[in-house]
């Protein structure tokens, strides 16, 4: 599993392991698992959520942005030594030694890290509200998620990642003794939708079938966890 390694000053004063499945929040509150204690962090100022052999760092509308090897992001999939500044402090992700690394995606696997000037980065949280919702804001089809059973009405897709599972945080929620704290995300990659397995013995299903990994939408698929019953489609 890969570390975080917190910074300040070249000394060390934390380090953290990301297990599968697992997201850690970064910020100045207290019920972050990474909390850094300056004035310049937001409260919750950015995420990182593990999605199936990735990791992707998420900025939280944070007000003085998340830096990626000296580039504002909006949003980013962590590579081995990659280097977050927030703040005054430094986030190192490392994989251990000897520890294998996932493959190096192709470009039409992943979203390409986000990169913006300051300006233009605060023009668009002011005009859109949040970073996550970048697709809707120049005027992409958004997914959407219908209730087929276990719940009622639809959900919109407008955010980057969106977990599924009993955890208290998840986007989506459902129980079951035998459905992961994250069961599964759904990510929007460049040419779509993505539902991807993460953890707990109900894998998910699509059309019946059982997702061990990752698999791309498709328009009317169904979509199962446990007693949650989910069709996908897109809208304008």
């Amino acid at each position: 599993m890969p570390t975080i390694s917190l910074r300040f000053k070249n000394n060390t004063i934390g380090t953290y392991d990301l297990q599968p499945g697992q997201s850690l929040t970064i910020g100045r509150l207290d019920d972050n698992d990474i909390i850094i204690e300056n004035l310049a962090v937001s409260g919750r100022h950015a995420k990182i959520d593990t999605v199936g052999e990735g990791y992707l760092l998420t900025d939280l509308q944070s007000k003085n942005g998340c830096f990626v090897n000296e580039k504002l992001v909006a949003s980013h999939w962590l590579n081995h030594g990659d280097k977050v500044s927030i703040g005054k402090h430094i986030l190192e992700f490392a994989f251990k030694s000897g520890e294998p690394r996932p493959p190096a995606p192709a470009t039409d696997q992943r979203d390409q890290t986000m990169v913006m000037d300051t300006g233009d980065y605060r023009d668009m949280l002011s005009k859109c509200g949040a970073a996550d919702r970048l697709a809707s804001a120049v005027g992409k089809p958004v997914g959407v998620l219908s209730y087929l059973a276990g719940g009622e009405g639809e959900f919109e897709l407008t955010r980057k990642l969106v977990k599924i599972g009993k955890d208290a945080n998840s986007d989506i929620r459902v129980s079951g003794l035998t459905i992961g704290q994250t069961a599964a995300t759904i990510s929007k990659r460049p040419n779509g939708y993505v539902l991807s397995y993460v953890a707990g013995l109900s894998k998910p299903k699509v059309n019946g079938k059982a997702v061990k990994q990752s698999v791309a939408l498709n328009e009317f698929d169904v979509i199962e966890i446990g007693a949650l019953k989910l069709q996908f489609f897109t809208k304008e």
